[in-house]
């Protein structure tokens, strides 16, 4: 028989520790991610110099999120998530060594990139709604602000080591070597995973009554649909996907054709964005943000939105002005995603929260790839920066009018009212089973 363990005991039990052993393999790993991701985008600048082909690099990078996110989150939901993690991650090793016999063989060419980044993505799928929804009952509720900041933090971080050591990487190893590293760091990841139990959401069914995949689904679209302020959140992610997400995918290409710069001037803007995201995290990890976190999530929304729209409209001439914005709006989008993330985990009961999260990812990125299709041939013809005109004007809009939303207002009120049917009568956050291994 299963042991449930209460609130009360889960508040009592010791976390840092087990967590932190978790997160740290994660950073090395997240860090090992981004320098093969910068490698290979450069790799296909430099190769073919073709706004269309980045854009359809991203595309295979974002199709999994879209198409696998629902699927993914019921799944995580039923399965263990430490396991879900363990070969989300081998999968993605796996693919990547196999990527580097090919460019060893000098047999490589760009479709083995698509594929790739499509197994990445694929893995991701499963991986961050695990490691979410796991943060959520390894980590006590009034941390979960700060462990968002945290997180953010280590997002800028990868942004600032990554792109540069990319670049001195790419100028000295052959690019199988720059994948060597990432599969080192994936084992980093793996291997604290096989030694730290990972708590598991209580089930409210009996055996007999456990519902099928399918009816999971539902409970969590339903779950999602009957919560209105979640659902106008969502649609402004998808807008914003749509008309920023590209320019920030091209934006190789608006360095080597606007800026007249190479892969040092891509390191600095990337690594700008990464230094603002280092300081907006711990910003929000020490201040942990206003009491309403949806005040805070919009209003830094609405700011990065504004930073966007300088990097659109910088001359060819003001390459620190980009830095500038880069840096601006990379110092609020982690107080933007943290605070509005951390408002989810903490009104998700944890039995939902691989579902709503995925569904949330889902529909967030599910723009994306329309919005590259378009993005590619006309980032050809009229330049990149259109793109970050456009998304960072929208951003400013949307976010300043949700201000004017009741709905979206009153979503930490009223999140406590959806209610989860109908396998989860119980209201409020469940009880947690530690993982059987």
């Amino acid at each position: 028989m299963i042991e449930t363990v209460s609130k009360q005991q889960l508040k009592a039990t010791p976390w840092k520790f087990p967590f932190f052993t978790i997160w740290t393999g994660q950073a090395f790993s997240l860090v090992g991610s981004n320098l093969v991701q910068f490698a290979l985008v450069w790799w296909l600048t430099e190769t073919t110099g073709s706004a269309t082909i980045l854009a359809v690099a991203s595309i295979m990078a974002i199709l999994p999120q879209v198409f696998l996110g629902p699927i993914a989150g019921t799944l995580v939901d039923r399965w263990n998530r430490r396991l879900v993690m363990m070969v989300a991650d081998s999968m993605i090793a796996l693919a990547v060594v196999v990527l580097a016999v090919l460019y060893a063989l000098d047999a490589v060419q760009i479709w083995h990139i698509y594929v790739l980044m499509f197994i990445r993505a694929s893995g991701g799928a499963f991986h961050w709604p695990a490691m979410q929804a796991s943060t959520t009952l390894m980590v006590p509720e009034k941390h979960l602000s700060r462990v968002a900041g945290l997180n953010q933090t280590l997002f800028g971080v990868a942004n600032i080591v990554a792109p540069p050591l990319g670049a001195l990487l790419f100028s000295i190893l052959p690019i199988q070597g720059i994948l060597a590293i990432d599969v080192g760091t994936a084992v980093l990841a793996i291997v604290p995973l096989f030694f730290t139990t990972i708590p598991q959401p209580e089930r409210k069914e009996a055996p007999e009554e456990k519902p099928s995949m399918l009816a999971d689904m539902r409970e969590g679209l339903r779950f999602v649909w009957g919560w209105r302020g979640m659902m106008m959140i969502l649609i402004i992610a998808t807008l914003i996907n749509l008309l920023i997400n590209p320019g920030f995918a091209l934006l190789p290409i608006m360095v080597t054709d606007h800026f007249g710069g190479g892969a040092l001037e891509l390191a600095w803007l990337e690594s700008a964005w990464g230094i603002g995201m280092i300081l907006g995290g711990i910003t929000l990890g020490v201040w942990g943000g206003f009491k309403r976190r949806i005040v805070t999530g919009l209003l830094a929304l609405t700011l990065m939105g504004a930073g966007v729209t300088v990097l659109g409209l910088t001359p060819a001439t003001a390459f620190t002005l980009a830095l500038g914005a880069m840096f601006f709006g990379g110092f609020m989008n982690p107080i933007a995603n943290g605070s509005l993330f951390a408002t989810l985990q903490v009104t998700v009961p944890p039995e939902m929260q691989g579902r709503v999260f995925t569904l949330a990812m889902s529909g967030s990125a599910a723009m994306s790839p329309l919005g590259l299709v378009i993005a590619g041939p006309v980032a050809d013809a009229l330049g990149v920066q259109i793109w970050f005109l456009i998304g960072g004007l929208a951003t400013v809009i949307m976010g300043v009018g949700s201000f004017f939303v009741p709905a979206i207002m009153r979503i930490e009120d009223e999140a406590a009212e959806v209610e989860v049917r109908p396998y989860s009568p119980h209201p409020a956050r469940a009880g947690v089973t530690p993982a059987v291994d």
